[in-house]
């Protein structure tokens, strides 16, 4: 079976190979991630993922398609990827001292078309930020293109009090969820 990655999250690539996986292929998905009103964080993530899978498996029939979409959701509020430094302060500010769901969707998509979905949920807690702390990490650059303004991977580790979840999942791709349904499909791992 041929894998194809439906990202071109680097990250994504690098978690996979935690887990013996190395897709053959990597084809990002070019679709509107914009919310629909009035959609709840879940059902948009898994929506999106979804979304995604079903883009790319179009250009590869008969091939394995991975797909996710990771979002910051702060209650029912869908934290953007951070493009600019005000969408930065204004995430971390919010983020300030209170917990959020990270929630991290994934989509595999069988040779045969049927699509197989996990959702990963993970609540982390933001110690109550400085002013001099939020501009620091700014400076830092690490929150560019970031869901939530941050990357825990990053400099924002040392700012999280506690996580409760998948921190791969936290990070873009929750891989207990990958592997099993790799292993599902007879997909090997490890």
């Amino acid at each position: 079976m041929r894998l194809i990655l439906a990202s071109a999250s680097p990250r994504r690539l690098d978690l996979l190979k935690q887990i013996g996986v190395t897709p053959d292929a990597v084809d990002p998905a070019d679709i509107d991630e914009t919310p629909r009103k009035d959609e709840p964080p879940a059902r948009y993530a898994a929506r999106v993922a979804a979304e995604k899978g079903a883009a790319v498996a179009e250009r590869h029939p008969g091939a394995l398609i991975l797909s996710g979409d990771t979002i910051v959701a702060a209650g029912r509020r869908i934290l953007p990827k951070a493009e600019t430094v005000q969408d930065a302060r204004m995430c971390l500010e919010l983020l300030s001292g209170r917990r959020h769901r990270v929630l991290s969707a994934v989509t595999l998509i069988a040779p045969d078309g049927k699509a197989r979905h996990r959702l990963s949920e993970s609540i982390v807690t933001f110690k109550r930020l400085h002013p001099d702390e939020i501009d620091a990490y700014i400076a830092s650059g690490e929150w560019e293109g970031k869901a939530g303004g941050y990357a825990i991977q990053g400099r924002a580790a040392g700012l999280i009090r506690t996580i409760q979840g998948s921190h791969p999942g936290i990070m873009g791709l929750p891989l207990y969820e990958v592997r099993t349904l790799l292993l599902a499909v007879g997909y090997p791992c490890d």
